[in-house]
Formats: C-alpha cells, structure tokens, sequence
C-alpha cells in the first residue's frame, strides 16, 4: 500500500555516516563521490543519487529522529548486556579516539616537508625534531577545520576526535564527536595547543570527561554503574572526586600518570593518595 519511494531512510544513514568517518566536508563532494563510485552506491542502497536538497531536507525532517533511535537503542540494549553478564556491564569505560580524515594533511608528503623545516631549527639542547614539528603542524586541516590534528596511538594525524563510553563487554553506550557543534557547546573542552604533544592530549581528555559523562547520565538518567575505568590521562584527584562524588561510582581505575608527583605507598606497597594517605 502507498506510494513506492526512491530514496530509504536506511540509505541516507548510511550515506551520512560514511560522510561523517571520512570528514567529507559538502554534500555537493559526497554527491560526487557517489555518482563516481558504484559500489559505494551499492552500498548505500541508492538507485539513483538524491541531489542536494534532498540531502538537506532530509537532515531537516530526520536529523532529531535518528538521534532519538540510537539513544533509544541504548536503552533497549542495556538490560540485555545485563542479562548476557551482570558484572562486565556494570563496568563504564571511556576513552578519546580519532577518525582519521582523507584531507591532504594526513599525506605522508605533508609531514615529511616538516619534519625537514623541524631539522632546521637552531639546536640549543638536544632537540626531537619530531616534538618540534608539533608546534609548526596546523591546528586543522585547511578543508574541513573540524578535522583537527591530534596525536593518536602514537602517530601525528589529523582526525575527528570523539570521546566513546562501552561497557565491559565492549558494547558502545555512548559516542560524542568534538566537532564544531560540541565546542560550541561545551567550550570548556577547547585547550590552546602547546609544544607538548603528550600533555596537551591528557588536558584534552580530561576536561572531556565531566562534559561527555554529563551528556550521557542526562540523556540516560536512570543508567547507573559501580565501576569506572579510564587511562592515566584521569590520574588525578579532581576527576577521582567528581566521578565518585558527581557521578557516583563505587571503584575507579586508572594506571598511574608518570608525570604527576611520584606517589607514595603503604606497609603493603598500595599507592596511597598523596593529600590523606588513603589507597
């Protein structure tokens, strides 16, 4: 009954998604890479290439729905992670990841070029031209600045940064992109770029924290877990009081940050806190 349609609601989502992981900037480019691509349009389950006012106005009547469908997905599948194994789901672990972008940034050709103005600089102390190069690389990439540069699994690139909470199963509960929008948003999690690559990722993932938590207790109120795991980026004492006393879990763990003040411990070799010498 009714009227066949060209276009799915399916094939949108999955055109906007690949839109979103590969940072294409205009739907005039993805529309572009589409007619181009005929397995991306398999892919996607087009027929035909919707033109741009269909990308638009479907952002326009849709964009809230889908929104909506995946938090209610989380909702749905939380008691079920429950079931499969009570302990594990219990567990709440958040961590940043980036997606990396096909920007011309992230050309090997692109970094090497500073990495050789690095190698110039005057060498007063023995210098890393890698850490160097940090300080002259761009904050963002020149097509779309919502791809940022970021130092991930030990490697320069430049990415779509996204904070992400799974559970202990590995089920994702939760994704927050640091895009535009977010910053906007929260602009509390935006940090002026130094020259130290390794402190301004830990600054950056901290002050995450409090935000992206924040977003997802509102948006799921009735959620609650026992257990926090983090890495050692929340090593500190604000965020172990604001996760224990803000949002209320029983145990936090995180390894040991090597460059906050070395830690010292009790008769049974535990770490203790350094402010009232409890574990």
């Amino acid at each position: 009954m009714g009227r066949e349609h060209i276009y799915h609601l399916n094939s949108f989502i999955r055109a906007l998604v690949f839109q979103k992981i590969l940072a294409i900037d205009s739907d005039t480019l993805l529309i572009n890479i589409l007619k181009l691509s005929p397995e991306l349009c398999d892919f996607c389950h087009f027929r035909k290439v919707p033109d741009s006012s269909q990308f638009s106005r479907f952002r326009k009547n849709y964009t809230t729905f889908i929104f909506e469908m995946f938090n209610k997905l989380v909702e749905i599948t939380e008691p079920i992670c429950r079931e499969i194994d009570k302990k594990k789901a219990d567990y709440l672990i958040y961590d940043t990841t980036g997606f990396e972008s096909y920007v011309t940034e992230n050309n090997p050709k692109f970094f090497n070029s500073k990495l050789k103005q690095a190698k110039k600089f005057p060498k007063t102390n023995d210098s890393n031209p890698y850490i160097a190069v940090y300080s002259i690389l761009p904050s963002s990439s020149n097509t779309n600045p919502e791809v940022r540069q970021s130092y991930i699994n030990g490697h320069f690139c430049y990415a779509l940064k996204a904070g992400i909470l799974t559970n202990g199963l590995g089920i994702i509960r939760h994704i927050s992109f640091f895009d535009n929008e977010f910053r906007k948003k929260h602009p509390d999690i935006s940090t002026q770029k130094s020259d130290k690559l390794d402190i301004d990722k830990e600054i950056s993932d901290s002050k995450s924290l409090k935000t992206v938590l924040s977003d997802f207790f509102n948006l799921h109120p009735a959620f609650s877990f026992k257990t926090f795991l983090g890495d050692s980026a929340f090593d500190s004492y604000d965020n172990y009081s604001l996760l224990i006393n803000t949002f209320h879990f029983n145990r936090v763990y995180t390894p040991i940050n090597p460059r906050n003040p070395k830690t010292s411990e009790n008769s049974s070799d535990i770490p203790v806190c350094p402010i009232d010498k409890t574990p």
